[in-house]
């Protein structure tokens, strides 16, 4: 069984994916003559190299010993894309098992959780047919577009409304590309492999001095000069050496600002801060939607094996009904 560590930003989770994994191999809570377990990171930016700082990335000497699968794989000039790493991050899957291991993913990116473990399919694209549907929304408008997929998909048809062209034009390009209703390819909420959630939370006011208090650290380790070194390796530009995707990354994306003269260093190490905040709040929303997330307190001192009790609860099969559960409400409230 798969085991996830989920959850917003700064609450720890990647010190709890180090320690499920040393105490669900062998000498720890792992079954008789299971190999070692192996982390898989599900983090958009982390994928990047040279982005460490500012993604609270584990050094390599922090690590453990402890084999990491989907960290440094990209270069920052190139764009993350959601199906490439659903690709690779299930063939880490597959290898971890063939070794007879334990995978422990960890990430705070929603989709990228999702792309890995649920089942979710990415249609393809074809130039020539989107070119074609933006061409007749031009002429014949995108009412007769809602019109056409009202009635090949009334569900995808309801769900996007007449008025938003860019998606009318994407769901009848993958109903043409696939012969099957768009709603088809939309993600489920079922696992692919057996799976369990764990998802840490705290209440505003403890997540909040904890973003401070890791932004201060990003900045006294080298955020700065990380940022600067990325952005433009030969010169300290603005944004030459990072991708349109990396240059968006909180953290780097205010630097940049500051870089070009548009902020000052206090108000961009402010706006890190508040924007960290925010994309917290975004991630326990996304997360919090998840009925099968089994939520434990990230200041617990307990918290490893509270985690514990929680693997062995859904090995067993004992997990509450998803909905039934423990709901935190605290940062998505």
């Amino acid at each position: 069984m798969i085991v996830a560590v989920v959850g917003p930003t700064a609450t720890g989770k990647s010190d709890l994916a180090l320690d499920l994994a040393e105490a669900l191999s062998p000498g720890g809570a792992g079954p008789a003559g299971e190999a070692p377990a192996e982390v898989v990171g599900a983090d958009a930016f982390q994928l990047y190299r040279g982005m460490d700082v500012g993604t609270a990335k584990v050094p390599p000497h922090e690590r453990r010993g402890i084999a990491h699968h989907q960290l440094d794989v990209l270069e920052p000039t190139q764009d993350a894309s959601v199906a490439r790493y659903q690709t690779a991050a299930r063939s880490d899957l597959d290898a971890i098992a063939a070794r007879g291991a334990r995978a422990v993913v960890v990430g705070g990116s929603g989709l990228y959780v999702r792309a890995l473990l649920d089942e979710m399919n990415f249609p393809g694209t074809d130039p020539q047919v989107r070119a074609r549907l933006e061409a007749r929304a031009q002429t014949e408008g995108r009412a007769a577009l809602y019109a056409e997929l009202d009635r090949v998909d009334p569900a995808a048809a309801a769900s996007i409304g007449p008025e938003n062209t860019r998606r009318l034009v994407r769901a009848l390009e993958v109903v043409e590309l696939t012969g099957r209703p768009y709603t088809a390819n939309l993600p489920r909420q079922e696992y692919v492999r057996p799976a369990v959630q764990i998802g840490l939370d705290c209440d505003r006011e403890t997540l909040d001095a904890r973003v401070a208090a890791r932004v201060e650290r990003m900045w006294d380790a080298g955020l700065v000069d990380e940022v600067r070194r990325l952005a433009s390796p030969e010169q300290g530009g603005t944004g030459a050496g990072l991708g349109a995707t990396a240059a968006r990354a909180v953290g780097y994306a205010e630097l940049l600002r500051w870089f070009a003269g548009d902020l000052t260093e206090t108000a961009a190490r402010d706006a890190v801060v508040a924007n960290t905040r925010r994309l917290a709040r975004k991630q326990m929303g996304w997360f919090g939607r998840d009925p099968r997330v089994q939520w434990l307190d990230a200041g617990s001192p307990a918290l490893v094996d509270e985690a514990l009790a929680v693997v062995r609860a859904a090995q067993a099969g004992e997990l509450p009904a998803p909905g039934e559960g423990l709901v935190r409400r605290s940062l998505g409230s």
